[in-house]
């Protein structure tokens, strides 16, 4: 049917896009903070955004635009230009007026709320790109906030024809990450002859168990964005190839964004099964992913099930302990009312523990329902990040 290969180039491996990031002055010590994704040939566009009712002003002037074209993305990090008001739409025009050699720019932002952009720095930011450069590292290197790697990932797809088309992406995020996306901007970029419509089924389709099924802390972040864009140059497209290579690139970033959460040492999978139906599962996921009593007992490598038990059965789900399975790894801890939690399994389990990446399974012994949510420790790292955030 189809191969997908894993390349190298992010965002600039799919065929006509260019990127690069530079300093600009937003950030400390010459650090890069601003990027830009150019396209030689004008793209179609889908896009998944927040789900904060308080979102930045990029978000809002994006969904101002209608159906539209584009082929440049600005991006600039450590101000979100969220909580800024008409001033910040405004600010965003005034900015990408000066794109005088690109089609219905985007902006893009991340940092700090409640303060205006610094127009004038980026401006004169602006005019250190180079649009003949394919350096997706260093655009994605530009976009950080606290993360502590960048993030890119591309592929192509070879085709049984004979065709190909490449898809790539770079990310950001390590906090403010909770299950209805996250603190995180995610930039996607193809050469497949894909529709809006196409890509737009297929993006929605693959957030749900990626950017949608992470947590790093429960809070869910005013700008967090996925652009998709494809300008069709390579010529190929197959529905399933393209599907599937979409969502590699996404899980993978998703579980990036996990592993490099504020503070994180642990990359934790939340298996639950046997719900009464997927969507009851999702949330039971989401719970344990989302509780601050588990992500410390991760941080302390304790394997404390009980605390395990006790978020499943306050999240609202069909579930009792008469049907319960909880397991750490291949471990079962407990089996439908039956503990085999001893000091020699206890010592197991927290060797299991001890690992930067696990899964802890959750069988309801209900129904059909299954989902997988991603989800890391909380430790003393995280609170000196985000109680230091603005300075």
């Amino acid at each position: 049917m189809y191969k997908i290969v894993n390349t190298q180039g992010g965002v600039c491996a799919s065929d006509g896009f260019f990127a690069d990031g530079v300093s600009a002055g937003l950030k400390k010590n010459h650090a890069k903070d601003m990027a830009f994704i150019y396209s030689e040939d004008e793209c179609e566009v889908a896009s998944v955004f927040t789900t904060n009712k308080m979102c930045a002003a990029p978000i809002k002037h994006f969904r101002s635009m209608g159906e539209f074209k584009t082929n440049f993305i600005l991006i600039n990090s450590k101000n979100a230009n969220a909580m800024t008001g008409k001033a910040g739409i405004d600010d965003i025009n005034e900015i990408l007026d000066r794109c005088k050699i690109v089609k219905n720019p985007i902006m893009s932002s991340t940092g700090v709320i409640g303060v205006r952009l610094p127009k004038l720095k980026i401006i004169d930011g602006m005019k250190l790109f180079d649009y003949s450069k394919k350096d997706s590292s260093s655009a994605s290197k530009a976009i950080m906030t606290t993360d502590t790697f960048a993030k890119e990932i591309s592929f192509k797809v070879q085709l049984d024809d004979g065709n190909s088309f490449n898809i790539g992406a770079i990310a950001k995020g390590a906090g403010m990450i909770n299950p209805a996306m996250a603190t995180m901007l995610c930039f996607i970029t193809t050469d497949a002859l894909v529709t809006k419509s196409q890509m737009q089924e297929a993006l929605d389709s693959s957030v749900k168990n990626t950017f949608n099924a992470i947590s790093v802390d429960g809070d869910t972040s005013t700008n967090d964005t996925v652009l998709l864009l494809a300008n069709g140059k390579s010529g190929a497209y197959e529905k399933e190839a393209f599907a599937e290579a979409l969502f590699k690139v996404m899980h993978f970033l998703a579980l990036e964004m996990v592993r490099d959460g504020e503070g994180a040492t642990k990359l934790v999978t939340y298996n639950v099964t046997g719900a009464k139906d997927d969507r009851e599962a999702e949330i039971a996921a989401k719970a344990l992913s989302d509780s601050l009593l588990v992500k410390t007992a991760l941080f302390g490598e304790d394997p404390n099930w009980g605390r395990i038990a006790s978020t499943i059965g306050a999240s609202g789900v069909e579930a009792n302990e008469e049907s319960l399975k909880i397991s750490f790894d291949n471990l079962c801890v407990y089996d439908r009312g039956e503990l085999y939690f001893n000091e020699e399994m206890e010592k197991k389990c927290a060797a299991v523990m001890q690992s930067s990446k696990f899964t802890i399974s959750c069988d309801l012994g209900i129904g059909e329902g299954n989902f997988k949510a991603y989800g890391c420790d909380l430790g003393h790292e995280y609170v000196k990040i985000n109680a230091d955030y603005r300075t």
